[in-house]
Formats: structure tokens, C-alpha cells, sequence
């Protein structure tokens, strides 16, 4: 009996989506609840899984198409068993060929022929990767060999790549080395490939938001010899009595939320003529994922502790990368945080995420001189950037922000007593 696999709600105002990946092909067996197809909404990848047991027999739809809520996405065979893979035909044997040329010595094969069947082959399973797996391996610079993939056939899935970055088997690509995708210096080829959903809504948003908001960036800088130094005493200490490890982060987030409370209007929105004022702090933190940059956020972060901070933002980064985040984590927040830092970044202009008025950009820590009690000094520098709404923010409230930030980042106690 075929049992139809529906496309279950996905989530307030969601009504369709992408089909990004079957993790199931025709004739592979399923479990009842076994993800057998990942969806790409707007915000996050939704599995859905198989509702019996039995044999997937059809796709319904193919990767790249839009599929609504509620409508059939694939045919499952219940109580089905799988077909065993028919035995490859044999090559007819030459029986009839003369005696003569079975007499006949093989021809000794060129030098470079087995290098070339080597490279022939690798592109050639190359080519039987998806263009979804291609980007993920791109993206990260791994080696698909380094990769054990379990789909049909051996080939690489996009759970095969995250599991291997997870448990840190995959292989970089040298830097001398070339993907297996590359093709010959004489050819120029080109890939089209669809933009994913989220792609999509994060283009569309960061335009909205340089359409509508007066966007402004106010730049300052903050000296990270304190809370280094804080962190390498307690490091130990904290990853033992609490399970993880401490960050830069949560000193920010702290920093951030006690600006927050001295500067509301950076907390701040505009709906309609009408500004929202806050007395709560939801931070977004920006993570990458494999589909690109996605904010979750963390609610009343006033409130937590350092410890619950870098829980929650460890939590995050996991489960971003595996593309197990749930679209309630994803919506709301009243300020942001992105750390192009951990990319290499020097200096940026990020831009805030509407309807929130601010994003607060972190950067890479370099040593640089400084002057400090009249004397020439190796410091440990950070370049802060407030990008902010100036039709709410003014520049003096933007400048304190950035100040009342780099204050307690430089004198971390601040973060303790509260001021």
C-alpha cells in the first residue's frame, strides 16, 4: 500500500519551501520518523521523515522546486522490502577470437595512463556529488576524498560532510592541491545554481534595510588586555565547573546589555510614527551556517550568566552548522551581534537586521602600538563598529553606546558590579 510523505507545517506565516536535499532515493528501504528529504524555508532546513516503514518508490518533486504545506512531496511502499541491486552482466568472454591475437602480448600501456585514469576518475565522482554538497566543500575547502559518503552508490551527502567537520575527519584541501572539480587549464566553465530560500531572504532583508533605515556606522577600538587576561586565569577553572569553554563573547554580550540599559534608544524601534522602547535585552548572535549567516537570539540576556551565555551560544554554532535550528530561535531580538573577527575580519560596516535600530560588529584582535601613561605600548586590539539607524539614534547616543562597550570590556569588574 502507498502511503504519500506531506509537507508538515512549518512554522507561523510558512507556507512553502524549497526542496534542498532527498536523503532517500527511489528503492532505498525507510523507517517510520527516518528523514527522508531536507526543505529549505526562509530561516532554517526542516527534515521530513518517513510516516511507516517500508520503500521509498518516487520523488514527487526535484531538488530546487517550491513545495506548499500539506501537498505530497514523495511515495512510500509500506511493509515494502528493499530490491537487491541487480548483479552487473558479466563482459562476453572473446571465445571467438583467433588464437593468434590471444597469443599476442599485451601492448605495454603508456606511462601517464595510470595517473590520467586516476584523474578521470576522481572527476568523474566529483561530478555524481550534488551541487548542494559541492558548495558545502567548498565553502569549508575540504577534499571529498577525505569524505566516506553513504549515499546510493557511496556518494557524499550533505550529513556525510557535517559529520566528518564535526568529528574533524575531514581533510583541508593543501594549498597546492587542486578540488577534484577542477578542470583543465585550457576550459572555462561555468555552474548556474539556484539561490537557496535563506539566501533569498537574507539578500532581500539586507536590502530592505539599507531602502529603509538612515544607516550609519561609528567606528572606536578597545584594548582586550583585560579580558584576556581574565580569561587565560579562569579558563581552566570555568570549562571544569561548568562543562564549556569561555569566551570572548560572553563578555561581550554582557558589555552590550549593560550599554543597552544606559543608551534604551539603541534597544530601541520604530513601528509605524511610534518608537517601542524595551526594558528586556534579546541579542542576536550572528553564526555561520552552511546556507549562510543565520541570528539566533538569545532572550533576556541581561539576565543570564557567563556560563548560560556561552552555553547557548555553543548550542547555536552546533546546531547552525547541522541545520537543526528551529525558527522560534530565529525570530524576535531587539540587538545583534556579529563577529567577523573569527573570519579574519579587520574592520566592517555590518547591517542591521529590521526591525532592530543596531548591530554591533566585533573584530580580529591584533597586536598594534598604543600610548599608554605617555609611554609607546604592544596592545592587544579590537576595532568595534555600531551600525545604527540614525533616524532613531543620534550620534552622541551611538558614540556613548560604543564607549559605555569599551569601558567594560577594559575594566571586565565593570560586568561584575554592574556598571
Amino acid at each position: 500500500m502507498a502511503t504519500d510523505v506531506t509537507i508538515p507545517p512549518l512554522g507561523e506565516s510558512i507556507t512553502e519551501a524549497s526542496v534542498g536535499q532527498w536523503l532517500k532515493q527511489p528503492g532505498d528501504a525507510v523507517k517510520a520518523d527516518e528523514p527522508i528529504v531536507s526543505l529549505e524555508t526562509d530561516k532554517v532546513a526542516v527534515e521530513v521523515p518517513s510516516p511507516v516503514d517500508g520503500v521509498l518508490t518516487e520523488h514527487l518533486a526535484a531538488v530546487g522546486d517550491t513545495v506548499a504545506v500539506g501537498s505530497a512531496i514523495a511515495r512510500v511502499e509500506a511493509g515494502a522490502a528493499a530490491a537487491a541491486p541487480a548483479p552487473k552482466a558479466e563482459a562476453p568472454k572473446a571465445a571467438e577470437a583467433p588464437k593468434a591475437e590471444a597469443a599476442k602480448p599485451a601492448a605495454a600501456a603508456p606511462a601517464p595512463a595510470a595517473p590520467a585514469a586516476a584523474e578521470a576518475e576522481a572527476e568523474a565522482d566529483y561530478d555524481a556529488i550534488s551541487p548542494a554538497v559541492r558548495r558545502l566543500l567548498g565553502d569549508y575547502h575540504l577534499d571529498p576524498a577525505s569524505i566516506t559518503g553513504s549515499g546510493k552508490d557511496g556518494r557524499l551527502t550533505k550529513a556525510d560532510v557535517l559529520t566528518a567537520i564535526d568529528n574533524g575527519s575531514a581533510k583541508l584541501l593543501s594549498s597546492g592541491a587542486k578540488p577534484a572539480a577542477a578542470a583543465p587549464k585550457a576550459a572555462r566553465n561555468e555552474e548556474r545554481v539556484r539561490m537557496t530560500r535563506l539566501r533569498q531572504t537574507i539578500a532581500r532583508r539586507l536590502k530592505e534595510a539599507q531602502n529603509t533605515a538612515a544607516m550609519l556606522t561609528t567606528f572606536n577600538d578597545v584594548d582586550m588586555t583585560a579580558v584576556i587576561a581574565a580569561r587565560d586565569t579562569y579558563r581552566d577553572m570555568f570549562e571544569k565547573k561548568h562543562g564549556v569553554r569561555l569566551g570572548f563573547m560572553s563578555f561581550f554580550v554582557k558589555a552590550v546589555t549593560l550599554a543597552l540599559r544606559d543608551v534604551p534608544s539603541v534597544n530601541a524601534a520604530i513601528e509605524g510614527d511610534e518608537i517601542v522602547y524595551r526594558d528586556y535585552a534579546d541579542i542576536g548572535v550572528a553564526v555561520s551556517s552552511p546556507g549562510g549567516l543565520v541570528v539566533p537570539i538569545l532572550r533576556d540576556a541581561d539576565k543570564l550568566s557567563f556560563a548560560e551565555t556561552e552555553k547557548a551560544i555553543g548550542d547555536f554554532g552546533r546546531r547552525a552548522r547541522d541545520g537543526q535550528l528551529k525558527l522560534d530561535e530565529l525570530q524576535g531580538g531587539t540587538f545583534t551581534i556579529s563577529n567577523g573577527g573569527v573570519f579574519g575580519s579587520l574592520m566592517s560596516t555590518p547591517i542591521i537586521n529590521p526591525p532592530q535600530s543596531g548591530v554591533l560588529g566585533m573584530h580580529r584582535i591584533e597586536d598594534r602600538p598604543v600610548v599608554r601613561n605617555g609611554q609607546i605600548a604592544i596592545r592587544p586590539m579590537m576595532y568595534l563598529a555600531l551600525s545604527y539607524d540614525h533616524r532613531l539614534i543620534d550620534g552622541r547616543e551611538a558614540v556613548t553606546f560604543l564607549v559605555r562597550v569599551k569601558e567594560a570590556i577594559e575594566d571586565p569588574a565593570r560586568l561584575l558590579l554592574d556598571m
